[in-house]
């Protein structure tokens, strides 16, 4: 039995045609994403720091953000500072978020151009109504979505969304946006033929307001040395595998590994983050392996400051805003091929490490035995590529120059890549 398209049932109001602004007129932008929650990840955080640099005076963009509300409401916009945000409230499965209003709150902003962060959810559905609707453009930032792993994780589900909704949706935007070159692999690998503009996440300058040790710091020796990894604690990011090697690297590395401890920043689904604290327990890694929970803003920074050096094992990314924060910190770095930013490696910010155990267990002995003065050269190392390939401004401007593009013609932007 063939399943119906929700594509087939979105035709709302009669399509009408939208007149292009001129050319000297800055664009009305809308963002759309699932979350604008700290715990939805990396994405909203993106979103935040690019609205706020398309909003400001070298572009002077108007940028609408269109979210889902949380069930209890209570989410603090304070730092989305001068951006719009509105929010739709929810009914039936969170995890499809179908909200009502949303449809409306977008319609009602008389956008130019439409920027959708995230798949598999009903804001596919609003984004596509939209773009028939109103005979605009939009363009879709996956986010890493499409990557083989992601793909495979819940993939009868994510099937049955693809047939239902999400290939029209992506099908039918003007452009599509990949973090780098892989994604972009995989973009096409999904059978899109659309333009893909691949333009890299940028990093906030910091705030400053780190000043004292966090509390899960003092706690530990004067002497520890702290391999931190912060971020989603979720399958992908290869969280089983680094505490396995733990416990290996502890048994092998011996006096040099003494002094060590692996801190995880973050949040996660109950069961996933029970299983990990169980497996250390197992392991008799207490006293070595710390769970602190979720850091955002000055406790973030603070943490950061607090740690020696930073490991993301993951098995499947977009481009991890926690890489370039470790860096932006002056920490040393061991991350996967799957992190997609080679050029850490090869400006000396980073190592590469693989995700399996016995590999991440020979990386954490060699950390151990690096001198200090290694440690701190990667931090600087870090520190400089950081403020030379991602800063905000920078991805704002291609970011624009996409827009304008799919907006008002004229020369495609060289981030372009048509099929």
């Amino acid at each position: 039995m063939s399943m119906p398209s929700i594509d087939a049932l979105t035709i709302a109001s009669p399509a009408r045609a939208v007149p292009l602004p001129a050319p000297s007129t800055p664009l009305k932008a809308g963002m759309l994403l699932g979350s604008v929650a700290p715990t939805a990840g990396g994405v909203a955080a993106c979103v935040q720091a690019l609205g706020l640099a398309l909003q400001a005076p070298a572009l002077s963009h108007h940028v609408e953000i269109f979210s889902l509300a949380d069930h209890d409401g209570s989410l603090d916009l304070s730092g989305w500072g001068a951006l719009d945000v509105k929010l739709s409230r929810t009914t039936g499965p969170r995890g499809f978020g179908y909200a009502r209003g949303l449809s409306t709150a977008m319609a009602a902003a008389d956008l130019d151009v439409l920027h959708v962060h995230g798949l598999w959810m009903y804001p596919s559905v609003a984004a596509r109504r939209w773009g028939a609707a109103r005979h605009a453009p939009y363009i879709v930032s996956p986010h890493g979505m499409l990557d083989p792993w992601a793909l495979a994780n819940s993939g009868w589900k994510k099937e049955i969304a693809t047939r239902l909704y999400e290939r029209a949706h992506l099908t039918h935007a003007a452009c599509i946006h990949a973090l780098c070159d892989p994604e972009l692999e995989a973009i096409r690998a999904f059978g899109l033929r659309n333009p893909v503009c691949v333009i890299r996440n940028g990093v906030s300058p910091l705030t400053g307001d780190a000043v004292a040790r966090p509390a899960w710091r003092v706690a530990l020796p004067p002497d520890a040395r702290v391999l931190l990894f912060l971020g989603r604690l979720t399958p992908k990011k290869g969280l089983t595998n680094l505490i396995r090697a733990w416990s290996a690297f502890k048994q092998r590395a011996g006096t040099r590994a003494s002094a060590w401890h692996l801190v995880l920043a973050g949040w996660g689904a109950d069961s996933y983050v029970a299983g990990l604290r169980s497996l250390a327990a197992d392991l008799a890694l207490g006293t070595s392996v710390h769970f602190i929970g979720p850091q955002h803003d000055a406790a973030k920074e603070a943490t950061f400051d607090a740690a020696d050096a930073f490991i993301l094992p993951s098995v499947s990314e977009g481009l991890p805003m926690a890489i370039l924060e470790a860096w932006q910190h002056g920490l040393p770095v061991l991350m996967t091929p799957q992190c997609n930013l080679p050029e850490g490696v090869s400006h000396g910010a980073a190592v590469a490490v693989m995700p399996d155990v016995d590999s991440l267990t020979a990386s954490l002995t060699d950390l151990a035995a690096w001198p200090p003065t290694r440690l701190a050269a990667m931090g600087n190392a870090g520190r400089a590529l950081v403020a030379q390939h991602f800063s905000w401004p920078a991805v704002a401007q291609e970011f624009s120059a996409v827009y304008q593009w799919i907006c008002r013609g004229g020369d495609r932007p060289d981030c372009i890549d048509v099929w």
